[in-house]
């Protein structure tokens, strides 16, 4: 009888009027408590990034000071610290190898396992063995030296443009056209000489301007004169 009590006070009648229909009277509606209507959850599956499980091999000239999530590299070429978020952790083996572990089943935790390992093998490349990004001036009159601590270049401007070369950075020339610019801090290289290649990108017409040694510059063909 409670079952049946339960079941009938869920439905109740209302008069409802339409003027196409006309009056209906007696039209029952029920009402699911809210304990039965159920949730749809998405079970997200986080697979183990490729790069994030491979572990990192420290030479012996580096040497490692990790402090909680605090990370020190120190090799003959500088000196470079990171600080993680708590999505990983970083942990120093038996063997010597550095190994980046998540600390959450997370979709961010796998997105940041694999972008920090590898900032943390830049690191370590970075301190022992450095990079060097090369970039070329192409154009009638282009050209570049280092005056001091000032990279000079002469981009057919009006006057010349002098840029500062940051600390930690080693920029040197070559045949006027040809800039190598090296360290131990891979992103300050990468991100001075994109602040060089900014003042005069590569055109699609001729090709003129700064760009990557390494990089392919797709060309346009120019517009064809009107046939006679």
């Amino acid at each position: 009888m409670a079952m049946a009590s339960s079941v009938t006070s869920s439905f109740h009648t209302c008069n409802l009027k339409s003027t196409f229909l006309g009056e209906r009277s007696g039209i029952c509606i029920a009402r699911a408590p809210l304990s039965q209507v159920g949730t749809l959850r998405k079970i997200v599956e986080c697979k183990e990034s490729r790069i994030g499980k491979m572990p990192i091999e420290v030479p012996s000239s580096v040497s490692l000071a990790l402090e909680g999530q605090d990370l020190k590299v120190k090799g003959p070429l500088g000196e470079l610290a990171m600080t993680y978020p708590r999505e990983v952790k970083v942990e120093k083996q038996e063997s010597g190898h550095l190994r980046v572990l998540k600390s959450m089943e997370t979709r961010r935790a796998n997105q940041m396992h694999g972008l920090f390992r590898t900032l943390t093998d830049n690191m370590v490349v970075g301190v022992s063995k450095g990079f060097e990004k090369r970039l070329l001036l192409v154009g009638v009159g282009y050209r570049a030296l280092v005056e001091g601590n000032d990279l000079v270049l002469n981009l057919g401007f009006s006057h010349p443009v002098r840029m500062t070369i940051p600390e930690g950075l080693k920029v040197k020339v070559e045949e006027n056209t040809r800039i190598a610019v090296s360290g131990y801090d891979k992103s300050a290289i990468g991100q001075f000489a994109a602040s060089v290649r900014k003042w005069r990108p590569p055109e699609p017409y001729k090709g003129k301007g700064v760009r990557y040694v390494d990089e392919i510059v797709r060309r346009k063909e120019g517009k064809a004169g009107k046939k006679k």
